[in-house]
């Protein structure tokens, strides 16, 4: 008997983990790579026992871990905190080209954005599809692919929203029209997304080069709706659809004016969350994403798992389109989104991919946004302005924070 199959599998595992685990070691032996990731996605898998502490370790031994994983945490924080002094650094050389006087603009983006409360509450009407936008890339890229999409299939969940407003908002019930509004624009968002998988999956086209290059016909489909058969013949001659019904138009949160977006958003984290850290599909996109060739030695179905990461990513984008739609512009126009796709791509990647994280990453950057009309009114500075601090931020915190393997070699 070879030594791979000889492995013994440890009782506790389940099906699925022990299946990886004996492809991952025949994939290594085979091969001669290394099988880490997979080896990562089984020990923390659905079902995976907590290690046990070994018995009669002397207490020394333990205050010793507590104080690194204390050390550990403490240079993480370190490297954080380095990083985006870097990043404003280089920002306010920036301003200092530009002839402004970074303490007066920093004081002003401050002031304006945390010191009053219309400001505060536009952090969280932003942060609610961006953070769903960025949920959108966190589940493909367990999988190992990479969603550039998100401004597209937020358009098109924003355009089926719209559709079923236009048809059924004067005749159906408010709370029916958003029920309806919601499942139109998941699966609209969905099938967008899903046919980038399907290009990947039968001829081969790369998602990020898919996905980018669908966001701009999602583009035109909008335009073209808006401009001709969806035109609100009553409007002001701007290109826009008719305005949702009262009726139909999502509640704001006590007497703020947040919709209760923020709470579609929230919720979407959670559930995202558990299911990729507690079921069986969550840990089978771990495989995916960290060792294919181990995935299909073990039987997954690599295929289907990786279009059902990028269409449960659609349906999250789609999502954010109905709720800001719904809740926020309530008519379709031109820049609608506001870009919200790329930017949530950025939160995603600034949270590496964590769906806990992703919340903080969604409020930082529209925390951001919301600062960059102060860049525009109070420095008279360009609108693209922001946009360079967002890049900064990003390029400070993925490089800079990288947490390094024992060889040297950075690890995300």
């Amino acid at each position: 008997m070879s030594e791979t199959t000889g492995a013994a599998i440890p009782a506790q595992l389940t099906p699925d983990e022990a299946a990886v685990r004996t492809a991952a070691a025949s994939t290594t032996t085979t091969h001669g790579g290394p099988a880490t990731a997979v080896a990562t996605a089984t020990a923390t898998g659905p079902g995976a026992a907590a290690p046990e502490k070994a018995a009669g370790a002397p207490p020394s031994a333990e205050v010793a871990a507590d104080e690194s994983r204390l050390a550990a945490l403490g240079g993480g924080v370190a490297r954080w905190l380095a990083a985006l002094g870097g990043a404003f650094a280089i920002f306010t050389l920036f301003l200092l080209v530009k002839g402004a006087n970074p303490v007066q603009v920093y004081a002003d983006m401050w002031t304006s954005t945390f010191t009053n409360q219309p400001s505060i509450e536009q952090i969280f009407i932003k942060a609610a599809p961006l953070l769903l936008g960025a949920l959108a890339v966190v589940v493909p890229a367990r999988a190992g692919l990479i969603n550039v999409g998100g401004e597209g299939q937020i358009l098109i969940g924003a355009v089926a929203a719209g559709g079923i407003a236009l048809a059924f908002d004067s005749s159906l019930g408010g709370g029916l029209v958003i029920v309806l509004m919601t499942v139109g624009a998941m699966a609209a968002g969905a099938a967008w997304a899903g046919l980038a998988a399907l290009l990947r999956l039968t001829v081969g086209i790369n998602e990020a080069v898919s996905t980018l290059l669908m966001n701009y016909i999602a583009l035109d489909i909008l335009l073209y709706l808006i401009y001709e058969p969806w035109k609100d013949p009553n409007g002001t001659g701007q290109p826009t659809s008719a305005e949702l019904a009262d009726a139909a138009k999502l509640p704001y949160l006590g007497t703020t004016s947040i919709p209760v977006s923020i709470v579609f958003a929230l919720v979407a984290t959670v559930v995202v969350a558990a299911l990729l850290r507690y079921t069986a599909w969550g840990f089978r996109l771990r495989v995916v994403g960290g060792n294919p060739e181990a995935a299909r030695r073990a039987g997954l179905p690599v295929a289907l798992l990786l279009a059902s990461a990028m269409v449960v990513g659609g349906a999250l984008a789609g999502l954010a389109g109905m709720v800001h739609f719904a809740g926020v512009e309530y008519k379709l126009r031109t820049g609608i989104t506001t870009n919200f796709g790329y930017i949530a791509f950025l939160a995603s990647w600034l949270a590496r991919h964590n769906p806990v994280s992703v919340v903080l990453a969604a409020l930082a950057l529209a925390a951001i946004t919301v600062a960059g009309d102060s860049l525009q009114i109070d420095a008279n500075l360009p609108a693209a302005t922001v946009n360079i601090l967002m890049g900064l931020v990003l390029i400070a915190v993925l490089g800079w924070t990288a947490r390094r393997k024992s060889n040297g070699g950075a690890k995300r």
